[in-house]
């Protein structure tokens, strides 16, 4: 279910209300220590948000794989180092950051 509710919410959002919530998927991001491994414009322990983009470009379904990800951690697609899950982190901000990472991570 919550896979069909990212999806759709995804697919419904206007680029114009995705610029306009990025100063928000960002600071959401900051305050769940996404931050701490990733980095807007290039890798830090992981992949640059952008890059993350840039990988799932096109995917209709990438709004799901990425939440599942966020939220179960997950290892292999980007490297050897784990990604932590973020089980305490909520569907609500998960969707934000991940509609924000898929928009570019863009800061404004």
């Amino acid at each position: 279910m919550f896979a069909l509710v990212v999806g759709a919410l995804a697919g419904t959002m206007t680029s114009g209300a995705r610029a306009a919530g990025g100063l928000h998927g960002q600071q959401v991001a900051a305050a769940n220590a996404c931050m701490g491994c990733h980095a807007v414009d290039r890798k830090l322990v992981g992949p640059s948000f952008q890059q993350i983009a840039g990988k799932y470009k096109g995917d209709a379904q990438a709004p799901a794989k990425l939440a599942r990800k966020v939220r179960d951690g997950g290892s292999g697609v980007w490297g050897m180092i784990p990604m932590p899950a973020h089980q305490s982190m909520s569907d609500a901000d998960i969707r934000t950051v991940v509609d924000w990472v898929l928009a570019g991570a863009p800061s404004r």
